[in-house]
Order: structure tokens, then C-alpha cells, then sequence
């Protein structure tokens, strides 16, 4: 086991540094990832402040940068990996990498590591600015902003693996994503934390795929989130994680549609 870990991990690490390569030299993909999360959050701001926030007791700035977590899940990592996936796919990389030694979960994983990397690296900065630049209060629970992350991550990589399932060519893959980006942008907590929504909405809102991530990051930074509600959202976490596994494993195609 241990063997087989130590050689899978340096395959890995090199998809890793080739899929990283690819994306510099990509600079419309750059953007995406990196400034569009900016983007949103500034543009979500001005709506966020008229919206009102006295139910759910926090403030616009609050919501603003706890919620940029989910655009750099679903610009960093999600829209990215479905338009790479895609891609590579379509270049035949995926099916010649299927013929060696690497294992699918590998391919896949490998290839989401440059995402990963840049969307680690955003939430870290978002944390310090807001601390430092915007006096948000420090991080209250770190381990609970740590499982909203990391659940976060696992799942954008097994939606991306799944939507593919539905895009013909790169240009098709910016379409396929959208549904998901708009629900998740309207009802999972992004602009309008679900303390502020009617009860019934909040009901249905509160069990689409982001939304128990930004709950848990939410609650990681600003505290006062009880431990039936971190399990709650953990447990729906891991279930849209868990459906989305066996989608991608059922649906996900390897070579190109034709």
C-alpha cells in the first residue's frame, strides 16, 4: 500500500507540473481563475449592501468575503477543470495517459492540482486581507473553514469530472457549467446567506452542492455555528461529494465525442 502510494503521488505531481505549465501559457483560462473571483466580489458587493442582513446578524462585508470562498471554487476550480478536462480529452492526452501506468483517480487528480493550488492560494490571501484590511474578525474555528475547504475542493474536481459529461468541445464547456455557477451564485449562500431568505427557500437552498461549504466556511471564520450544524452541512457535503464521485466514475468520457 505504502509502495503504491510513493509511486502514485510522483505521477501525479508530474500531471501536476505539466497541467501548470499549460495553464500559464493559457491566459484567458489565467484570468478566469485568478481575477474573476475578484471581479464578482466587487460587483456582488454593492447588492450585498442592499440587501438586509439584520436576520442573519452579519454584515455586508461579512458576507462578501466569506462568500468569494464559493466564486473561487466555482471560477478557480470548477469552470476551470471542466474547460481542462475537456480539453485534454478532446487532444486525446486523456485516452494516452489511460494507456500507462497512471490510474484514472490519478489523471483526474493530477490534472486539478494547478486549480487547487491557485484556489489554496487565493482563500489564504482572502483570509489575510479581510483580517487585516477590511477588520473582519479573526478566523474562529479554522477546523471547521479547513473541512468546508477541503469538502469544497473534493467536491468542484467530481462536479467538473461529471459536467464534461455534457461538453462536446471547449467552447461547449463554458455553456454546461452555467447552470450550476447561477444556482449556486442565487441560493447557496454567496450573496444571500440563507438566515435572510424566506423560510421555504432557505429550505431548498440549503441543500444544493455549495451551499454546506460556504455554511462551514462562514462558520469557520465568524463563529457561533453549533456542532448539529456543522454535522448537518458536513454530512450533505459529503453526499453531493459521494453523487458526484460515481457520476464521474459512471459518465465521465475518456475520449473524444464522435
Amino acid at each position: 500500500m505504502a509502495m503504491a502510494v510513493s509511486m502514485s503521488v510522483p505521477r501525479m505531481m508530474a500531471l501536476g507540473r505539466a497541467e501548470f505549465t499549460l495553464l500559464g501559457r493559457n491566459k484567458m483560462a489565467l484570468y478566469v481563475a485568478l481575477l474573476m473571483p475578484v471581479m464578482m466580489v466587487w460587483a456582488m458587493r454593492r447588492a450585498i449592501g442592499e440587501i438586509d442582513l439584520s436576520k442573519a446578524g452579519i454584515s455586508a462585508n461579512e458576507v462578501a468575503l466569506t462568500g468569494a470562498f464559493g466564486y473561487i471554487l466555482l471560477f478557480a476550480v470548477y469552470q476551470h477543470l471542466v474547460s481542462a478536462y475537456v480539453a485534454r480529452r478532446e487532444e486525446l492526452v486523456l485516452k494516452r495517459l489511460r494507456t500507462g501506468e497512471t490510474s484514472d483517480a490519478e489523471i483526474l487528480t493530477g490534472t486539478a492540482l494547478p486549480a487547487v493550488a491557485v484556489a489554496l492560494a487565493q482563500c489564504a490571501l482572502l483570509v489575510v486581507g479581510g483580517v487585516l484590511w477590511l477588520d473582519l474578525r479573526a478566523v474562529a474555528r479554522p477546523d471547521l473553514m479547513a473541512i468546508g475547504l477541503l469538502l469544497g475542493l473534493a467536491m468542484s474536481i467530481a462536479l467538473a469530472a461529471v459536467t464534461t459529461s455534457w461538453a462536446k468541445t471547449v467552447q461547449g464547456s463554458q455553456l454546461v457549467t452555467s447552470p450550476l455557477m447561477l444556482i449556486s451564485v442565487a441560493g447557496s449562500g454567496l450573496m444571500v446567506p440563507l438566515e435572510a431568505m424566506p423560510g421555504p427557500m432557505a429550505d431548498v437552498c440549503s441543500v444544493l452542492p455549495l451551499t454546506p461549504v460556504i455554511q462551514l466556511v462562514r462558520g469557520g471564520w465568524l463563529g457561533g455555528m453549533s456542532a448539529h450544524e456543522a454535522g448537518g452541512a458536513i454530512i450533505t457535503g459529503i453526499a453531493w461529494t459521494i453523487v458526484a464521485s460515481y457520476g464521474a466514475r459512471r459518465w465521465f468520457r475518456w475520449e473524444p465525442r464522435r
